[in-house]
């Protein structure tokens, strides 16, 4: 697992982890970081490092009803799971800082 941390003009703080999944966990793993309202995008990385799927998210995309409208997505990650032992996830997180000017 590897971490990068950044920080921008606007207070938000961004890392981007990476985990290693088996490929009989991918959906599941994938669905509860969605629901997480720090997670901004998702990218699933083939094991010769290839980036086989990016999903960009809004904040807690696949909750709710949301996750029907992302069944095409889920049946994909459904079906690079099946090609592969074990992906890597990337997860980009965002976070505000609260160090912004409140210009008061």
């Amino acid at each position: 697992m590897t971490d990068e941390k950044t920080e921008d003009s606007n207070g938000k703080r961004t890392w981007i982890e990476e985990i290693e999944v088996a490929s009989e966990e991918l959906v599941a793993r994938v669905k509860q970081l969605a629901a997480d309202n720090k997670v901004k995008r998702i990218r699933v990385i083939e094991p010769d490092g290839d980036i086989a799927l990016e999903i960009p998210l809004t904040y807690g995309a696949l909750a709710g009803g949301a996750v029907v409208l992302a069944a095409p997505v889920l049946a994909i990650l459904g079906a690079l799971g099946a090609f592969a032992a074990k992906l890597k996830i990337e997860i980009v997180n965002e976070e505000d800082t609260g160090e912004s000017d409140s210009g008061a």
